[in-house]
């Protein structure tokens, strides 16, 4: 299991547009990721578990990955929240 911890930079948070750019990126992996913020976990495959962490910017999100491919999906998963969020 991967796991790395990355605080939102992004002055709306975690809002619909790129919800929906990271549920991409998650889904072209196997393996299981998890958001978590907040006292809240949510699957990175799915928008509405996303969007219901209700992360803010400032607010530190821990991601976790267990799976086949979990290293890559930690390196993917981590440049688009450094790239984008």
């Amino acid at each position: 299991m991967k796991e790395f911890k990355y605080v939102i930079k992004d002055a709306q948070g975690i809002h619909a547009r790129p919800a929906g750019e990271l549920i991409k990126v998650a889904k072209e992996f196997s393996s299981l990721i998890k958001i978590a913020a907040n006292g809240k976990t949510g699957d990175c495959k799915k928008i509405f578990t996303v969007m219901a962490l209700g992360v803010k910017q400032g607010t530190e999100v821990t991601i976790t990955c267990e799976g086949a491919d979990e290293d890559a999906a930690a390196e993917a998963v981590s440049r688009f929240l450094m790239e984008n969020l």
